[in-house]
């Protein structure tokens, strides 16, 4: 009981920081239009947000490639704000990373991929007793792009049926940010046997 009210309390400070912080770094995943659209925006307003990293992402997932894009930034929090909003209005994935994380936390991995991998990963980690603690999360809620590879070596005329059937489609992609100490090599074993896209926060940040 203690331990959760200690989590609260944490959760309750690091939501304040977002607040009370000048500058965050943000995570944004979804389309490639989404994507397109908020990079197109920090562009334009280069002197308060800073594109650190861009990524396109494709996963095979039985006979279906699915497409996505993720953004990393940092800048000004009211920017930030605006380049959310693109992100939430179109149905893509978003979270916000304040310095109070950085600061208290040994290790920050950011976890990026389709929903059901992300759970599975999850459910790995508990299984082996890996010890990390679960900070933030958000999944999209839009359309991602997705062909069907199979479809290549059939005729013309079938595959101009299928492939529009399959060219867009209703698959969540999470994105996830955890705090990881003692297991982190173990951790990122299970991140690439589950097929996840993953940056070592802390790491990314030194090499930058």
């Amino acid at each position: 009981m203690i331990e959760n009210k200690i989590k609260t309390l944490r959760k309750a400070a690091s939501v304040s920081t977002v607040h009370d912080a000048d500058e965050l770094w943000c995570v944004i995943a979804g389309s490639e239009e989404l994507v397109n659209n908020a990079a197109y925006e920090a562009i334009l307003d280069k002197e308060r947000v800073k594109i650190l990293c861009r990524e396109h992402i494709t996963n095979k997932e039985s006979f279906i490639t699915q497409k996505f894009d993720f953004l990393l930034l940092y800048g000004d929090v009211n920017k930030i704000r605006d380049l959310t909003s693109i992100s939430k209005e179109q149905g893509g994935a978003y979270i916000k990373i304040a310095p109070y994380y950085m600061e208290n936390e040994p290790e920050l991995f950011l976890v990026v991929g389709p929903d059901n991998r992300i759970k599975k990963f999850m459910g790995d980690c508990e299984k082996n007793h890996l010890k990390f603690t679960f900070l933030l999360e958000d999944k999209t809620t839009g359309f991602i792009e997705t062909d069907v590879y199979l479809t290549s070596k059939m005729p013309s005329v079938i595959r101009k049926t299928i492939d529009p059937l399959f060219k867009m489609a209703d698959i969540a992609i999470s994105t996830v940010l955890i705090s990881v100490d003692k297991d982190k090599e173990r951790i990122k074993e299970l991140v690439k046997q589950n097929k996840l896209f993953v940056i070592e926060f802390n790491k990314f940040l030194k090499e930058d």
